[in-house]
């Protein structure tokens, strides 16, 4: 392989993933928030069985309830936990 040929690949294959890059930019940034904002629920959790414990509530700690914690905040811990205590 000549190197004209290494360089004319390489200048495509770079097109090919800044076409793609721009493509997906939206759909990975929505990804990129939903798994910060699923980790800082998962965070959030932890602190949150720390002190219910002194309470007697408590959550188990996935990243189901991760999500939901993250997305819908303090009202996603209050659905979490009618389903945990009154349905389940």
């Amino acid at each position: 392989m000549t190197i004209i040929a290494a360089l004319i690949m390489l200048a495509v294959t770079l097109g090919f993933l800044w076409l793609l890059f721009k493509l997906l930019k939206r759909p990975l940034m929505w990804l990129i928030k939903f798994l910060l904002h699923a980790l800082l629920g998962y965070i959030f959790l932890f602190v949150f069985n720390f002190i219910g414990a002194w309470f007697g509530l408590g959550l188990s700690l996935n990243w189901f309830n991760a999500a939901v914690v993250g997305v819908c905040g303090v009202p996603g811990v209050i659905i979490l936990l009618i389903l945990e205590y009154l349905i389940l």
